[in-house]
């Protein structure tokens, strides 16, 4: 037992140490969040300082009001408190000391208060509203950036660049007629809901079970089977409000979407093929399972209107991207509008291209990085654009051999191969990356990766800037 007391002393010493240490890393913690707050970019600063400025008025306006007296009489007392207080200590230890107690106090009072307002508006968050009001400060500076495209890819860029900016606009293709979107459409008499709503879930900020209760697809009941609760939701307020635009606004507030989602036609758009045999193949989802090369493709209605909203987001970005995502049915159905063709010709914002990582069995078989560029240059060919659009060209790495890749050829797929010069030739600009990701959770499958894919896409970005 005698052993034990020193050990224990030491054991009690050493908490004790711990505990002031502890102590003082938190208050340093805390005056680093209150100085925090005069950083730039906040506009917190301005409104602290016209705050005081508002207060000195109102005092001057009193001190008016009573005929000046109130000021020699403040004078006055203010004049007594200094001499009685430099009787104890001389001015020149007091000063520094009341100085050191007014801060202390300021930054107390401003912590105190800016708790109080962060219980008061988001108690459930465990982020330090300095450090919420930081990231949203460098969100809103982000650049203007508008996707287009449409399926798995838009929704997995999508969730990337939400990190880098606020001011996002998913241009979506509305012609999917497969699934439970094709069983809405038809029935319903709505549009495709499918892709939006991935879009939707991409760039919601909101709680993950929300978002999970988006994206919940109904595995049993009657006439359930195979819908998504997000496109239920979408088709109920589309008939509701009497247009999927209002919808999709509406879907926004509830998942607080950072930045906008928008269809890119109000029309009720079928897809065709032409085949490289001379069938003619109609339906997105016929299309995407084809067994002979397809030649072209195009739309009933022809020439479909844009939504105004699309066309002031790529008036008004800095930075364009096309994809990833199926090339005749994802990407090449949002050319098929004249209005965001035109648009996008005149903007004069960076004009990038994400490449798929692997070909499609039966839509791009054989198709190489330079093959789906000239099948994008065809598309604007038919309405007479023969410049670039599409200045920079984003393409995956080679693959290192894998039983992965050694899967997907036995299923008909392949790498997207990307020859650098064949495409320099022609003028674009390549980055090649590494960009997939490895999907274990389900099945082994081959994916862009979110924050891959959109760190590609921001330095592809800043580059062309920096070129500029």
């Amino acid at each position: 037992m005698k052993e034990r007391i020193p050990s224990r002393r030491k054991s009690l010493r050493w908490r004790k140490k711990s505990l002031k240490r502890t102590h003082r890393f938190d208050l340093f913690g805390r005056l680093q969040r209150a100085l925090s707050w005069l950083l730039p970019g906040l506009v917190v600063k301005r409104w602290m300082l016209i705050s005081g400025f508002g207060l000195i008025v109102a005092l001057f306006g009193v001190s008016i009001w009573a005929d000046l007296r109130p000021i020699y009489w403040g004078i006055e007392v203010m004049f007594s408190l200094i001499g009685l207080i430099t009787k104890f200590l001389p001015s020149s230890i007091m000063g520094p000391i009341v100085l050191f107690i007014g801060i202390a106090l300021l930054i107390w009072g401003q912590n105190k208060s800016f708790k109080s307002i962060q219980k008061a508006v988001a108690p459930d968050k465990d982020d330090i509203l300095i450090n919420a009001l930081r990231a949203k400060s460098k969100l809103n500076r982000g650049p203007n950036i508008v996707a287009i495209g449409g399926g798995t890819g838009l929704s997995t860029l999508l969730k990337g660049l939400k990190r880098y900016s606020n001011r996002i606009t998913a241009v979506v293709t509305v012609a999917d007629d497969g699934g439970s979107s094709g069983i809405l459409r038809r029935e319903l008499g709505v549009q495709p809901p499918g892709d939006i709503r991935n879009c939707l879930a991409a760039l919601s900020t909101e709680e993950s079970l929300i978002t999970r209760l988006f994206q919940y697809r109904f595995s049993s009941g009657t006439g359930l089977v195979g819908h998504s609760f997000g496109n239920l939701f979408l088709s109920a307020l589309t008939s509701i409000t009497g247009n999927l635009e209002t919808a999709i606004t509406a879907s926004s507030r509830v998942l607080d979407v950072r930045g906008q989602v928008v269809p890119a036609t109000n029309a009720d758009v079928r897809l065709w093929a032409e085949l490289q045999n001379g069938d003619r193949i109609e339906g997105e989802s016929a299309i995407s399972h084809v067994q002979c090369p397809i030649v072209r493709i195009g739309c009933m209605p022809e020439n479909p209107p844009a939504l105004p909203s699309a066309i002031e987001a790529i008036e008004n970005a800095e930075l364009i991207v096309l994809g990833p995502g199926s090339l005749y049915t994802s990407l090449l159905p949002n050319l098929l509008i004249p209005q965001i063709v035109e648009a996008i010709q005149r903007s004069k914002a960076t004009k990038l291209y994400v490449c798929n990582l692997m070909t499609q069995p039966g839509e791009t078989d054989g198709l190489d990085a330079t093959g789906h560029v000239r099948a994008i240059e065809a598309q604007l060919a038919s309405f007479g654009i023969t410049k670039r659009m599409f200045n920079t060209i984003i393409a995956q790495k080679d693959f290192p051999p894998s039983g992965l890749l050694d899967y997907y050829l036995s299923k008909g797929a392949e790498p997207v191969q990307c020859d650098i010069n064949s495409l320099t030739v022609k003028g674009y600009k390549v980055f090649k990356a590494s960009l997939g990701s490895l999907n274990k959770r389900t099945s082994a499958v081959l994916r862009h990766d979110p924050k891959r894919l959109s760190l590609a896409v921001m330095r592809a970005f800043k580059n062309d800037k920096r070129d500029i």
